[in-house]
């Protein structure tokens, strides 16, 4: 199989929900169209931040075939996450995404019996892939969140030799040395996906191209003037931008972690509700010193623009 890389931003899509809490697929359309005039290139669906361990077997299809249904006409290619913990969901989940005629799939390392090692995560992940030969899968690293703190390189030399639809990796992690020799690995062969958005700058140094991030949703155009810099070779502009990055990504922490996301996304003008529990949502008066400190960030033109 030949892999098609991607080299520009890959948003993690929010799940939009109703105010109580059931999945609202009909806000995807508007979605993809807010991604679409972004320049924005894939969409990474029921990842973390789509909320794709706190969602049903049959949410995930829902909400898969709400994205495969708005990308209809094209332009956006779509990954799907399938999760990580049962391999014959995953499997059922990947040969339901391949009829769907989506992009590719993405799996996570399982994270309630864990793998004892690089090469069983290599057994767990060529057992999804196989279920689908024609499709790209990816391996979605997130050691913070499923616990598998494995090199990845291990991990690709197991799979690389034996899954020829092996596509690459979303590396969401802070390991330079790792994931630059998966870079470097068959001279270049995969598709290493940066998956930290605060220091896709670092990332880019070492060659990464491609990049999944939450923050794509609602500010790419920040993250695509930070690209542009660094390519033009205006490091001091680049090194400012990504500052921003940084600044706003503070809001994060500060107002309870991964549910100010959809903050942003009301901000922004596309209310995509609540996260489910047990993550914590923000209060209204929370709300409203959120939306002071964006403001205060100065970063009007850097934000996406609902049409």
């Amino acid at each position: 199989m030949t892999i098609d890389k991607f080299e520009d931003l890959i948003a993690a899509p929010f799940t939009p929900m109703h105010p109580d809490g059931e999945i609202n697929p009909d806000l995807i359309e508007k979605y993809h169209s807010l991604l679409t005039a972004d320049g924005v290139v894939g969409a990474f669906i029921n990842g973390s931040t789509g909320e794709g361990v706190s969602t049903t077997f049959r949410e995930k299809l829902v909400v898969a075939e709400a994205w495969a249904k708005a990308n209809s006409g094209g332009g956006i290619k779509v990954i799907n996450h399938l999760g990580g913990t049962s391999y014959k969901e995953c499997i059922e989940l990947a040969k339901e995404s391949e009829k769907m005629g989506l992009h590719a799939v993405a799996l996570t390392s399982p994270s309630y019996f864990k793998p004892a090692n690089a090469k069983m995560l290599a057994e767990f992940f060529i057992r999804v892939a196989s279920s689908v030969p024609e499709m790209p899968v990816y391996y979605y690293h997130i050691p913070v969140l499923t616990g598998g703190y494995f090199n990845m390189i291990d991990f690709v030399r197991e799979v690389a030799p034996r899954v020829p639809n092996f596509a690459g990796i979303k590396f969401t992690h802070e390991d330079f040395m790792d994931f630059l020799s998966c870079l470097n690995y068959d001279s270049g062969k995969y598709d290493m996906l940066w998956g930290r958005d605060e220091n896709f700058l670092s990332a880019m140094v070492l060659g990464a191209r491609g990049a999944v991030g939450s923050t794509y949703n609602y500010a790419a155009p920040l993250c695509h003037k930070m690209m542009e810099a660094f390519d033009r070779n205006d490091l001091e502009q680049a090194r400012a931008l990504q500052q921003t990055s940084i600044d706003m990504i503070t809001l994060l922490g500060k107002y309870g972690g991964i549910a100010t996301g959809k903050a942003f996304m009301k901000f922004i003008g596309l209310d995509c509700g609540e996260f489910r529990l047990p993550v914590r949502n923000m209060s209204r008066s929370d709300y409203d010193g959120f939306v002071n400190d964006v403001k205060n960030l100065e970063m009007d033109d850097l934000f996406s623009k609902m049409a």
